[in-house]
């Protein structure tokens, strides 16, 4: 496996980059699928739970995956996070030879505030993503609208920009999450129905707000094996999508 972090043209902003070796004895893998990361943070900051521990699930699942730290705080005002995104994909693009990269098959995924952020780029984004994975999202507007999301600068509700040409969507949440309510991810899940979208829901029973992959490695003793069930459930969807 090849790690390198690149630095974007905004401050502060960069995209770790974490390819899967190729063999002459897996021709067939030579070229793979991608995932682009977008952590969590309230546009604060970019959690750690949500970047690296995320991009070694997709890496295990056989794909490229890349982290993007994108701007934050003061920086943060809109569109100013959605440049990041599109900087991030031209440039998965650009290298897409020697990153070995299909490019019509890389995934967007996003945790919270990262959540809003990779909706965005699948509703409003200058080059949307072919699939998008959503962690309990910050998505309408009485969220965007919260101090959870305070980014000096207007925030845009995502499920009022949905149209037909959004990509499929896997989310995720929890019904007890006293940060971001469910009623987001219900939301948008509503607004890609209206729109002939296909997406998969999955609302777990139990489980505060910030899980990220649900077990050990990165919630310590808050481990919540029901939400982890989230990986497995979607690697069989990215897999009817990338590769069957």
């Amino acid at each position: 496996m090849k790690v390198q972090v690149v630095p974007l043209s905004h401050e502060g902003v960069t995209l770790a980059l974490y390819q899967l070796d190729s063999s002459r004895e897996m021709p067939y893998a030579d070229k793979r699928p991608g995932v682009l990361v977008c952590p969590g943070g309230g546009y604060r900051f970019c959690s750690d739970r949500e970047a690296e521990p995320i991009a070694m699930c997709f890496l295990a699942m056989g794909y490229h995956a890349f982290v993007l730290r994108y701007s934050l705080n003061e920086n943060a005002r809109f569109p100013q996070p959605l440049q990041d995104v599109d900087e991030a994909f031209a440039y998965l693009d650009a290298h897409a030879e020697e990153l070995h990269l299909l490019t019509d098959k890389i995934a967007i995924c996003g945790f919270s505030a990262g959540g809003h952020l990779a909706a965005a780029s699948s509703v409003m984004g200058g080059r949307r993503p072919a699939a998008q994975i959503l962690g309990y999202p910050c998505i309408n507007r009485a969220c965007c609208e919260r101090e959870v999301l305070v980014n000096h600068g207007a925030c845009p509700p995502v499920d009022e920009a949905v149209d037909a040409s959004t990509p499929p969507a896997f989310i995720f949440a929890t019904s007890t999450d006293d940060c971001v309510p469910v009623k987001n991810a219900l939301d948008y899940a509503e607004a890609l129905s209206a729109h002939g979208v296909d997406f998969e829901l999955h609302v777990f029973e139990q489980g505060g707000h910030g899980l990220a992959t649900g077990d050990y490695v990165t919630n310590g003793d808050r481990a919540n094996p029901d939400f982890a069930q989230w990986v497995p459930l979607c690697k069989a969807w990215l897999k009817r999508r990338f590769i069957d």
